[in-house]
């Protein structure tokens, strides 16, 4: 920081007649105790230090957070003063009052500091996060994969036999919209974020990674005990939401970065695609900027390196109990391309597992920890699916994990001090709202969409057993629609030939309706309802729902926020022990 720095006490600290502006942790947050975390107040100009006065419960906010604090007069890029603490701690649950004053101007924030029982309910965790898993994708995807026949569905997911359940409240920091950064670090801190955000309050600096930090769950059982930690996901493992379970920065795009908050937390398994950030800049294919080589500074500290199914498997024989597995450069390959249409990058990366395959290794690993362990699951294309309005390929992606939800629920019935929780971070505006008819007369295909009675029942069918529809092109599937989108054409098929894109950059810089679909027979021009930079679909505000099962799944009922999510686990974990929540007033 550009800044005079001076080491003083919080007894008498920094203001002038500007007031501060903001105080981190905000107003509301719930912090577990003894959880490190950073404190810091912003104000709204240039203010000398001794003109302010920083209490905390009416103590002098020293005798409480036991730390003298760096005052800067400037912040970088910031014409105006601040003052920083970083990890601290509170080791008492109850409300903190933290009041700065500044003459007559005074701004005041309340904390809620929590502790958790002293015996652990849970030995184990199982997180699975469906990214943008919304009541639409399990739907379509129960009657995808189980059909249903005069009005009853003919099977049930895997999470359709989850006990408890939450609605859980998505909206960020800053606003009622959402991403899967602010989001999944909210699970992972118990503290709500900014969009893009991960482990951090988003500050007004330029710089990403010097906002002030929270403690994440990978963080917390390094601090407080041996529980072995994993990571899967289909995305790149640098992705926000395997990053928020170990990650620092404001802004989720730090993904050479946040290799590096891989390394430093070391979960024992992590496994899925991103190599290319692994990569030093020499390496081709490598999305560094630097020479360090992630995927040999791994080895040297005990991982065994898998690139490849077969290679996994063999990974999973191992002695190490650590597997650091990379199958894809970037993202991987989607469920419906993977195993049967071939399409996507699989002709590049030809032997890539699936979700379900990494959720066993991982569990097997994993559980040879005699403490236990805390796994994050991700079934990442959901979302990544569901951006472009790719509903078939969303909805394989949805049946796939919830094949790995249920490796999950066998492995807790052989080891019932398993919590196992199965959520969304954010939803998509999709709603399914009947069938579309191939064999309706005529050549509109919107004359084919068939609503209340006319919808009747799509003909998937899964001859082998597999779970999977044997195909998604058949002659009534399922109508599949987003309530947001840019200019498209809507074809009203599954897209065959690779991932749906629908739209494209204009010379302009706008995005338009991508003309590779404008000749598909019966093709419609949807005029887009957002602005003119969107090339996709977005997130929707709507709740999420949370199912669970396990030791600590009562605690999930009514409507929660994602940040109380957090709690549930500490609970479970009894990441703070202290048997009685005393007041702090």
């Amino acid at each position: 920081m550009r800044a005079l720095v001076a080491a003083l006490t919080l007894s008498t600290c920094l203001i002038s007649a500007a007031g501060a502006t903001a105080i981190y942790p905000l107003d509301r947050a719930t912090i577990l105790a003894s959880s490190p975390f950073d404190f810091k107040v912003e104000f709204d100009g240039v203010v000398k230090a001794d003109d302010v006065t920083l209490t905390i419960n009416g103590q002098p906010a020293k005798d409480v957070l036991g730390k003298d604090v760096s005052f800067v007069e400037k912040e970088d890029g910031v014409d105006a003063s601040a003052v920083l603490l970083r990890g601290v701690t509170i080791a008492t649950p109850g409300t903190y009052t933290v009041e700065a004053k500044a003459g007559d101007e005074t701004k005041t924030v309340k904390w809620e500091v929590y502790g958790t029982p002293a015996t652990p309910k849970a030995k184990n965790v199982i997180f699975f996060l469906g990214d943008g898993l919304s009541v639409a994708n399990r739907t379509a995807a129960r009657i995808m994969s189980k059909g249903m026949t005069e009005g009853k569905a003919n099977g049930r997911l895997n999470m359709d036999d989850l006990d408890h359940m939450a609605f859980i409240g998505t909206s960020s920091t800053h606003s009622i919209a959402t991403d899967s950064a602010n989001t999944m670090s909210a699970y992972m801190t118990g503290h709500k974020s900014r969009v893009n955000a991960l482990g951090v309050y988003a500050d007004r600096t330029a710089d990403s990674k010097d906002d002030p930090k929270v403690e994440t769950i990978a963080e917390a059982l390094r601090r407080t005990g041996k529980k072995a930690v994993g990571v899967v996901s289909t995305a790149e493992i640098e992705d926000a939401t395997p990053a928020a379970v170990v990650a620092h920065t404001r802004k989720r795009a730090d993904k050479a970065d946040i290799v590096g908050m891989f390394y430093d937390v070391k979960p024992e398994v992590i496994l899925g695609g991103g190599s290319a950030y692994f990569l030093g800049k020499d390496v081709p294919g490598s999305k560094r900027k630097d020479d360090k080589d992630y995927i040999q500074m791994f080895k040297d500290a005990g991982y065994t390196l898998a690139t490849t199914k077969q290679e996994l498997d063999t990974a999973s024989g191992s002695n190490t109990g650590k597997i650091l597995g990379l199958f894809h450069t970037g993202n991987m390959d989607v469920t419906l391309d993977r195993m049967f249409l071939k399409k996507g990058t699989v002709d590049k990366f030809p032997d890539q597992p699936g979700l379900v395959d990494m959720t066993e290794v991982a569990l097997d690993q994993l559980s040879k920890n005699e403490d236990g362990f805390f796994l994050m699951v991700e079934g990442a294309s959901i979302d990544k699916m569901a951006h472009p309005m790719d509903w078939e390929r969303a909805e394989v992606d949805t049946i796939e994990f919830d094949k790995a939800v249920g490796v999950g629920m066998e492995f807790a019935k052989t080891h019932p001090d398993t919590l196992v929780v199965v959520t969304g971070d954010h939803t998509h505006g999709v709603s399914l709202i009947g069938t579309i008819d191939d064999d309706k007369p005529g050549n509109e295909m919107r004359e084919k969409v068939g609503t209340y009675d006319d919808a009747g029942f799509p003909n998937y069918v899964d001859a082998n057993g597999d779970g999977y529809p044997d195909s998604v092109d058949v002659s009534r599937r399922l109508a599949m629609f987003a309530n947001n989108y840019p200019d498209y054409y809507e074809t009203f098929r599954p897209k065959m030939d690779g991932p749906f894109e629908p739209a494209v950059k204009d010379a302009n810089g706008n995005y338009v309706a991508n003309e590779q679909y404008k000749n598909v027979p019966g093709a419609v021009l949807r005029v887009g309802n957002l602005p003119k930079n969107a090339d996709t679909a977005v997130h929707a505000v709507d709740d999420v729902v949370l199912q669970a099962t396990g030791p600590g799944a009562e605690e999930f009922k009514g409507y929660m926020e994602q940040s109380d999510v957090y709690k549930v686990l500490a609970d479970a974990m009894a990441l703070a022990p202290t048997e009685k929540q005393a007041s702090a007033k």
